[in-house]
């Protein structure tokens, strides 16, 4: 029996907010059964990967370090998004605003504080900036898509990194390892209370409702939520595509250039080749999954936090692989996207062809 996706007449809001609800208590199911066929408690694996890693001081500690990149760089993403810029390269922004303002940092060994810090802070947020615009140039002067040369961009930028950290800027007491010197404490970013949170932690949140206010309550946003729901009448009204295009990209790329500052400045404390996890491929689940929207990015970016720590924690006392975390991500996703075609989409029975029927 042949089905057709046919378009519904109006979007459920009900579902349009449910369905990240459903497709996460779709996902733990399914992330039971993988791991009664991996050969752990199906119970014990859930329990083990979403609830053991935050049960202490220190996993929650753990999961705010975690989510404040997430945040950070998916809120941009949701920007770009609303604005129909599909930037997918917050990898590679998040790594040219860590080589920044890292690179900054190693040039001030010795710097005051109250000086250095928001120095090579603004430097970390140029360089995001800075890869995010030639995104945006590209787009604007050679109509080059953005998926495609974001994306790029991701690779370019990876390759710079482990160049800069086995050559140029290679610890000369480091043992050989491909990893910078640590940073002095002048550009060190602040921690509190003992713990590993810091003031990225913080402030993620504070930009992420920021975001939402220039959304719903500014002329700007206004003008972009039209011109992603609405070009054409974005373009009948005189709105510039290419000025949004510009806001929206170095927006996003500002942001994770400042997520790559203080992940570098902060749990880190140095350059290393695996500065990131990939954290901005999965912001853009974060992103979605959050509903474009800056205040649902936060809780989004809290449950993607969880599964990295969920994944460690499955390998450690589970003797699972750590690639759990990516097919958790992997098949949220899946059920996220498959939610979406339902709430724009009904399936009907083909009707058969006459010449058939007959």
């Amino acid at each position: 029996m042949l089905y057709r996706l046919e378009p519904r007449g109006e979007r459920s809001l009900f579902w349009a907010y449910g369905s990240p609800v459903l497709a996460i208590l779709l996902t733990i199911l399914t992330m039971m059964l993988i791991f009664a066929a991996l050969g752990a408690p199906p119970v014990k694996g859930v329990e083990t990967f979403l609830i053991a890693p935050v049960s202490t001081l220190s996993g929650l500690s753990s999961l705010l370090v975690r989510a404040a990149p997430l945040v950070m760089i998916g809120a941009g993403l949701a920007l770009c998004y609303r604005a129909n810029v599909w930037n997918i390269g917050g990898d590679g922004q998040f790594i040219m605003g860590a080589l920044a303002g890292g690179g900054a940092a190693l040039a001030l060994p010795n710097a005051a504080f109250w000086w250095a810090y928001p120095l090579v802070a603004a430097l970390g947020i140029l360089g995001g900036m800075g890869w995010a615009g030639l995104v945006a140039w590209l787009r604007l002067k050679f109509n080059a898509n953005e998926i495609l040369t974001s994306l790029m961009l991701v690779y370019i930028a990876q390759l710079i990194l482990v160049w800069l950290v086995t050559g140029p800027w290679r610890d000369p007491a480091g043992f050989g390892f491909p990893q910078s010197a640590m940073f002095g404490p002048g550009v060190t970013t602040p921690s509190f209370g003992g713990t590993t949170i810091h003031l990225g932690c913080v402030l993620a949140p504070l930009l992420a409702l920021a975001l939402w206010q220039v959304l719903g309550r500014s002329v700007l946003g206004f003008q972009l939520r039209v011109i992603g729901q609405a070009p054409r009448a974005a373009r009948f009204a005189g709105f510039s595509n290419a000025r949004l295009t510009w806001f929206a990209l170095l927006m996003s790329g500002g942001l994770a250039g400042l997520a790559g500052f203080f992940e570098v400045t902060g749990p880190i404390g140095q350059l290393t080749a695996t500065i990131t996890p990939g954290y901005g491929f999965t912001a853009v689940i974060v992103a979605f999954l959050g509903r474009l929207h800056p205040v649902g990015v936060i809780f989004a970016g809290l449950l993607l936090a969880l599964s990295y720590l969920g994944g460690d924690a499955a390998q450690i006392n589970l003797n699972l692989p750590n690639a759990v975390t990516g097919i958790f991500q992997g098949v949220l996703l899946f059920y996220l996207l498959g939610a979406d075609v339902l709430i724009l989409h009904r399936l009907r029975r083909a009707r058969p062809a006459p010449e058939a029927a007959a």
